[in-house]
């Protein structure tokens, strides 16, 4: 999970193990205790800071808990976590493992730099250097008698491509369930296998400058750039009809409550009137699904299910 929230959600909701996957701070230790206290949850951590190993188990201590921690590596992204190659490495996980109420739960990495790939190629390189670099760190701390129970790695373009997973225990491609246009455009997954989509209604058409306007802007949508480096006209999403099929349109400006599309000469353009409604597939799932309080469910065009959205921190 990628907050406190949503691990909140899942431990009620009856998962027993769940990964706080963001590096822990004293701030949020209150509620890692909190959570870890509703009865038989296993809630791994992550930390790259020896600091925060030292106050994390005072703090386990002081409430009689044990918590799981995993080191984060860096593994290429460079946006958190530990280089291989670093004293630290080595020291942390060894200071975890010495410590009173914390257990080395393992190394755990997301090869986030995998976005900026420009072809599959170059994704299953990223996806071996994830891998490789993983059970390289590991073997090296099993060598200085350090157990490492779980290698565990994960984005969900290098997991879409990576050839085998020798010497990894855990994959963590978290937006598989339902892909989006980043994914598709990238080569994670094709356009069909997508699965989320935003409703919406246009509410303007400008005949002068073949314009449509919808009532999904940035607060439905987000402002993720999306696959720009692949697909420079990509836009904030792509403009499906009610039936999920292909317009050729693109939403190519937002504000905060508002979608602008540049129909183009898009034959689109002349059918719709104020009141159609359209389904926008999201360049990034994960945000969109943010906006909102809940899924419809759909099959055979008929919705069959609502699924409620935990946001929140």
């Amino acid at each position: 999970v990628s907050t406190l929230a949503e691990a909140r959600a899942f431990a009620r909701a009856g998962f027993s193990d769940i990964t706080y996957a963001v590096p822990i701070e004293r701030g949020k230790f209150a509620d890692a205790i909190e959570i870890a206290r509703l009865g038989g949850i296993r809630l791994n951590l992550l930390t790259d800071d020896a600091e925060t190993v030292k106050a994390l188990d005072a703090a386990a201590v002081d409430a009689g808990l044990q918590f799981d921690v995993f080191v984060k590596i860096d593994c290429g992204t460079h946006r958190v976590g530990v280089e291989t190659h670093a004293a630290e490495a080595v020291e942390i996980p060894r200071s975890i493992t010495n410590s009173r109420k914390l257990k080395f739960a393992g190394l755990l990495t997301h090869a986030g730099h995998s976005y900026n790939a420009r072809s599959k190629d170059e994704i299953l390189l990223a996806a071996r250097h994830e891998r490789d670099s993983m059970v390289g760190l590991a073997e090296r701390l099993r060598s200085q008698s350090i157990e490492v129970p779980t290698v565990s790695i994960g984005s969900t373009p290098t997991m879409s491509t990576i050839d085998n997973l020798d010497g990894i225990d855990e994959i963590r491609p978290g937006n598989y369930i339902f892909f989006d246009n980043f994914q598709a455009t990238l080569g994670s997954c094709l356009f069909a296998d997508t699965a989320l989509t935003v409703l919406t209604a246009v509410i303007h058409k400008d005949h002068t400058r073949r314009r449509i306007v919808v009532d999904a802007g940035a607060v439905a949508l987000s402002k993720d750039r999306g696959p720009v480096g692949i697909d420079p006209s990509c836009g904030y999403g792509r403009v499906l009809d009610i039936e999920g099929n292909e317009t050729g349109m693109r939403v190519t400006g937002l504000s905060q409550e508002h979608g602008e599309i540049d129909a183009g000469e898009s034959g689109a353009f002349d059918k719709l009137k104020v009141g159609d409604r359209l389904r926008i597939l999201a360049n990034h799932s994960c945000l969109t699904a943010a906006q909102h309080s809940h899924y419809n469910v759909i099959e055979d065009g008929q919705i069959i299910d609502r699924w409620e959205i935990h946001r929140g921190w």
